[in-house]
């Protein structure tokens, strides 16, 4: 860019009449703005999700650069030697039919054949079942009373929903949008063409709030145990809710997850959900709104792109600092690695992360003193901050990188694409309900649709629908 002396120099505008000054300088002013406007612009082309917070369903497939690596050219699908992956056999006890087939005579004399192979060739067929809705009808008799007259009518048993759709049916209906993202239209007419069950989109919102109201308890539960976590992941994906811009949030503890589906992305909903007893370490991005929580953990992946984004800013001094910042975060993962898998131990860690972290604070140090606004910038915010870049090799348990949480919201990103958003408030309520029940029965090792049900099941009969929060 250009300054206004390099453009036009002083000495010829001070020769201008003073009109014909204020003209050129106001001019120049122009040019220098619309010369920062094209600089941000060509900042903003550059930007991938390599290089930036853009997320990589942003950038289309086929214009992804071609990989460094060159092909291979092995063909697809198994290789020589790779272990063949069979379905395992079931135990005979389990099976639902034995066909016992013996030959009839020899095939090649023709001689008639008796008797018993000890260990028959075992050859099982996989097959659904012909789908039929179980309906049962509960005819209720109302009688009156030989002496007063007062007509009474039979109470249904307990657990027997008031409406006609049993608890299974709730928890496939409310799966089948939640864990199959599946749109509400597609879920009822599955439900007519496949299961023979008669439904409408209306009876699909119904059977919607039927699944929050049930797994409403367990999701609370899971909301008042985040303040009392030592080690949390924290990230957010903007969403919509009706015609308004929402925040779906998201918090993974070591055995549960939390998704919370809020109008904003400030830091009223940390106060919110994490409130003022939370003391434990949030691994973040540098999002401004968690600076308020005690300890925080800013994930090296985040900074891989932003050392990357120096890389690609086409400045020389940034360039060169942002290749040499790569190179020591590539180092850490690698120690990290070793830790992990059990090479190294934490103490070894620690005194090999410590002379990274020296290497790290003296090219932050020099990136200070360097002219390019965005990198001395970038390189400050890091130094004043960098208890949160190690936070990871003094406690353990916490990770240096966001990738719990991310892993946990891709699923609710593609819904989300899929969906537009919810509708309502009470649409929120549902998929931040079973989003967090999904993941979290992923994380324990629960069968989700067996926890549905359950929980169904209980709701319905008026008992204390079950938790989460119990070891399985």
């Amino acid at each position: 860019m250009f300054g206004m002396s390099q453009l036009v120099p002083e000495e010829v505008i001070a020769r201008q009449p003073p009109e014909a000054q204020a003209i050129i300088r106001m001019l120049l002013a122009r040019v220098e703005a619309l010369e920062a406007d094209v600089a941000e612009l060509k900042r903003r082309l550059g930007m991938t999700p390599k290089n930036s917070s853009l997320p990589p369903s942003s950038q289309h497939p086929h214009a992804k650069p071609a990989p460094a690596k060159p092909k291979s050219q092995r063909k697809r699908g198994g290789q020589p030697g790779h272990e063949k992956f069979e379905r395992a056999l079931v135990p005979v006890e389990q099976v639902n039919e034995v066909v016992v087939l013996k030959p009839e005579s020899c095939r090649s004399c023709q001689t008639r054949l008796r008797g018993t192979d000890s260990t028959p060739l075992r050859h099982q067929v996989w097959e659904l079942p012909e789908i039929h809705p179980i309906v049962t009808e509960y005819q209720r008799h109302r009688l009156a009373c030989p002496c007063c007259g007062t007509s009474t009518c039979a109470a249904l048993p307990a657990g027997v929903p008031a409406h006609q759709s049993g608890p299974r049916l709730v928890a496939f209906v409310a799966l089948l949008m939640a864990y199959f993202r599946q749109s509400k239209r597609r879920v009822s007419l599955f439900c007519e063409t496949v299961l023979h069950t008669p439904c409408s989109a209306g009876l699909v919102v119904k059977l919607q709030n039927k699944a929050t109201e049930a797994l409403r308890p367990a999701y609370d539960e899971l909301v008042k145990t985040l303040p009392r976590q030592e080690v949390l992941g924290a990230d957010e994906s903007p969403t919509k809710e009706a015609n308004y811009k929402a925040w779906l949030w998201t918090f993974v503890a070591r055995d549960f997850t939390v998704f919370a589906v809020r109008p904003t992305r400030g830091g009223d909903v940390l106060d919110e959900l994490l409130t003022e007893r939370f003391r434990g370490i949030v691994t973040c991005d540098r999002a401004k709104m968690y600076w308020r929580l005690p300890s925080l953990q800013w994930c090296w992946a985040h900074l891989q792109r932003d050392f990357q984004a120096l890389i690609d800013s086409g400045v020389r001094i940034a360039k060169e600092l942002g290749k040499q910042l790569l190179e020591q975060t590539r180092l850490l993962f690698r120690q990290w690695s070793r830790c992990r898998d059990g090479t190294i131990s934490r103490a070894g860690l620690k005194t090999s992360l410590g002379q990274t972290r020296r290497a790290v604070e003296r090219l932050l140090l020099r990136g200070l003193r360097c002219r390019h606004s965005k990198t001395s910038g970038l390189c400050q915010e890091l130094l004043q901050n960098r208890e949160r870049l190690w936070t990871f090799g003094e406690q353990e348990g916490v990770e240096p990188t966001n990738n719990a949480s991310e892993r946990a919201l891709r699923p609710a990103v593609i819904w989300r694409k899929l969906s537009f958003g919810t509708q309502s408030a009470s649409g929120s309520r549902f998929v931040e309900t079973l989003l967090s029940v999904i993941e979290t029965c992923r994380q324990q090792g629960r069968d989700v649709f067996a926890f549905v049900t359950k929980s169904l099941e209980r709701h319905f009969a008026h008992h204390r629908t079950p938790s989460l929060r119990a070891r399985v």
